[in-house]
């Protein structure tokens, strides 16, 4: 008799990174409730965190902004620019559109109050191991106009400069960011367009290429301030 061994899913390892220890274990608590998350370690600072991600290389880091030695916005940038194939999303008090959009472009692939819901929190994380980026709904229009108020938000967009509105995306990458526009995820902007996911990539791969941009977030702002992207009301 051939046995075959199940396949397991991915286990998602997480660290915490906050300064006050009873939001760390509360959000443990919150973490552990499900099964395919381990939280494999704390950081009350910021250079207890950065030691952690390049000793262990966690899969995810959730970072506060106000945190000792090196605050959060500085320990994104610095795990973003290592090369450590981890991923940040900031959990903090900020609402404030400044800090939103200073986090993004530091390399934050999302961005969380800390009266999220739960479900949200894991929501943000499961979305962020499939390569996408989230950021607390109450925020996107923030995001959006504060772009819009500093200009562009990658080197790449400021070389180009008002050449960028020469840049072609096909009709069907204007549908793919029109749906991202919607805060479509891959798997839904698949089915929309009846496509496949892998499809979805493709198209993704290429629009980032064309605008010199590095993730969704920043593909989705450089398309609406060059008028790719008209937002719904």
């Amino acid at each position: 008799m051939l046995l075959f061994a199940r396949r397991q899913k991915k286990v998602v390892k997480i660290l915490i990174a906050d300064d006050h220890k009873i939001l760390r274990e509360g959000i443990k608590n919150v973490l552990e409730m499900e099964s395919d998350f381990e939280v494999v370690g704390e950081a009350g600072n910021g250079e207890e965190a950065l030691r952690f991600v390049k000793e262990h290389k966690p899969d995810i880091v959730l970072v506060d902004i106000n945190m000792p030695k090196i605050n959060g916005i500085e320990l994104v940038r610095r795990i973003s620019e290592g090369g450590y194939n981890t991923r940040c999303i900031v959990l903090t008090i900020h609402d404030d559109e400044g800090y939103v959009l200073e986090v993004m472009q530091a390399g934050a692939a999302g961005y969380l109050l800390k009266d999220v819901e739960p479900s949200i929190l894991v929501m943000a994380i499961n979305n962020v191991m499939q390569g996408e980026t989230f950021f607390h709904p109450t925020l996107a229009k923030k995001i959006i106009n504060e772009a819009m108020r500093v200009g562009p938000t990658t080197t790449e967009e400021k070389k180009k400069g008002k050449r960028s509105k020469k840049i072609k995306l096909t009709p069907r990458e204007l549908e793919v960011m029109q749906l991202i526009g919607k805060g479509l995820r891959n798997c839904e902007i698949a089915d929309t367009l009846f496509l496949s996911e892998k499809t979805v990539k493709n198209h993704l791969t290429n629009i980032f290429r064309k605008l010199g941009v590095n993730d969704r977030t920043q593909a989705l702002l450089y398309s609406i301030k060059n008028h790719y992207v008209i937002l719904q009301k």
